[in-house]
């Protein structure tokens, strides 16, 4: 299978609002995303085009896809965060970091490398920027994901946060360097 990663445009909002919604509802959503179906699916259009547009363009957020003939098959988000200023946890930042969020692969593309190819544009996306590292959370109960996370080079920081969907662990590795498969 041939598929293509790239950063989302702004005017493909309505494809934004759609794999979201998509990924609220996966069988792993409850203990992978913080937000429903129902709280996704009640923002308006303007809510999703600010989103789009947010994510297309800047340094302080982007968003990849996965496509295959058009079709959006994957995609993660990246949050930046410089060096002094505080993360979503409200915590200090001591080294320029890209935050990964909102990781999501259809269920029939898992295994066909594309969680490889989303990280490896999102490392370098940061890279290019000057971030020295990439972290995310995942749920203690998502197994699944924090072994896909440790084969992608993550290591669990031995910080933990409760969130709305109970406690996550911190895993965090440098982007320089490829993504291993």
């Amino acid at each position: 299978m041939t598929f293509s990663v790239r950063r989302i445009r702004a005017a493909e909002w309505e494809q934004v609002r759609d794999l979201r919604l998509d990924t609220v509802r996966d069988p792993a959503a409850s203990v992978a995303f913080l937000h429903t179906y129902d709280e996704e699916s009640a923002h308006t259009d303007e809510f999703w085009q600010k989103r789009a547009a947010g994510a297309a363009e800047g340094t302080s957020v982007a968003q990849f896809v996965a496509e295959v003939e058009g079709s959006w098959i994957g995609t993660l988000s990246v949050l930046r965060w410089a060096a002094g200023t505080n993360d979503y946890h409200d915590l200090p930042v001591s080294t320029p970091t890209g935050g990964v969020v909102g990781v999501f692969v259809r269920q029939e593309h898992r295994g066909d490398g594309v969680i490889e190819a989303l990280f490896e544009a999102a490392a370098s996306w940061s890279e290019s920027l000057g971030d020295a590292q990439l972290s995310l959370d995942v749920h203690t109960d998502n197994e699944r994901a924090q072994r896909v996370y440790r084969r992608l080079g993550f290591v669990d920081t031995g910080r933990r946060f409760s969130a709305p969907i109970g406690v996550e662990i911190e895993m965090t590795r440098l982007v320089g360097g490829r993504v291993q498969s």
